[in-house]
């Protein structure tokens, strides 16, 4: 796969609002800068997992500008305690990497995968690392799974990702919408499946169907995670949280049967921000803008325990 990058420059500066062991570092792009952070844990053992963020403007913390949980920086300052390193970024076009976004027309699955891959690169080259693991969240598990098919890695952590195409996800929840709705977008829907795009998209339809977004959406639904992640030939750990109103635990089990060197770990309470949450829908969403929740018990020794065996 062709990557966006067209120089190999690499810039690292400390970062005067992080702490100590934090350090922002800063890929350079031909269409512009992508920006991370990288913890560097005390007694690093020359192992490093990057961190990637799930769908949407999400940050190399986990927010957004809709909620603020730090749900991915306190798993990273978490697995500094265990001894693990750990660069977590922003997406393109997202927050210190905002310039670095294509236009939505241009944006397609694989430009993630490719900085992925960037990423991968400059930790084993630039800093050095001999042990390099993925943990992916959400849309960032399918990103993983795709990145590891393209650079070794030792390990991979999968942290509730779906087991089948984004399309069948959309038509799911489509079921809860009102017929009108249904009527409309199932036609929409199994053109993009099959590639086409659709000039016309009713008004309603709009913010999920744009034709500006429709190229990225095709280039989205070709993939079933349950078939490549049976592709990969590594240890692996698909993450799940019981109280997950996101991602069901059925996913969890599509990810896991499908390769037999997973192994599935299912933490009781977990939410999709990895935070203890009750199962109630509206008590759930609400931890996602609570920044001071602490992740869920298990979450850092179950990933970091899998890492370190």
């Amino acid at each position: 796969m062709k990557t966006l990058i067209a120089t190999a420059l690499l810039i690292a500066s400390s970062s005067a609002l992080a702490s100590p062991s934090e350090t922002e570092v800063t890929l350079a792009t031909t269409t512009g800068a992508l920006t991370g952070s990288l913890i560097k844990a005390d007694n690093d053992q020359g192992t490093v997992a990057l961190i990637i963020a799930g769908s949407g403007p999400t940050d190399r913390n986990g927010n957004n500008a809709l909620m603020q949980n730090n749900s991915l920086q306190l798993l990273a300052e978490g697995l500094a305690t265990q001894g693990i390193s750990s660069l977590r970024y922003d997406k393109r076009g997202v927050a210190a990497s905002l310039d670095a976004g294509p236009s939505e027309t241009d944006l397609r699955f694989s430009t993630y995968v490719d900085d992925a891959v960037l990423w991968l690169d400059y930790l084993r080259r630039e800093q050095h690392f001999k042990k390099l693991v993925i943990i992916g969240h959400s849309e960032g598990s399918l990103v993983g799974i795709l990145t590891a098919q393209q650079t070794p890695v030792s390990k991979l952590v999968s942290i509730a990702g779906v087991g089948v195409s984004a399309a069948k996800i959309i038509r799911v929840q489509l079921e809860a919408q009102p017929e009108v709705v249904k009527e409309q977008a199932s036609p929409i829907l199994a053109k993009l499946e099959q590639g086409q795009t659709v000039a016309e998209v009713p008004t309603m339809l709009n913010a999920l169907f744009r034709p500006s977004v429709q190229p990225y959406l095709i280039s989205w639904f070709q993939y079933d995670p349950a078939k490549e992640i049976a592709k990969l030939q590594l240890p692996l750990l698909v993450l799940q949280g019981s109280h997950d109103i996101q991602v069901d635990t059925l996913q969890a089990t599509l990810l896991a049967d499908a390769n037999p060197q997973a192994q599935k770990v299912v933490i009781d309470g977990m939410n999709h921000i990895l935070k203890l949450a009750p199962q109630d829908r509206q008590a759930n969403i609400q931890t996602y803008n609570n920044p001071e929740l602490p992740l869920a018990d298990k979450v850092v020794s179950s990933i970091s325990e899998f890492i370190k065996k």
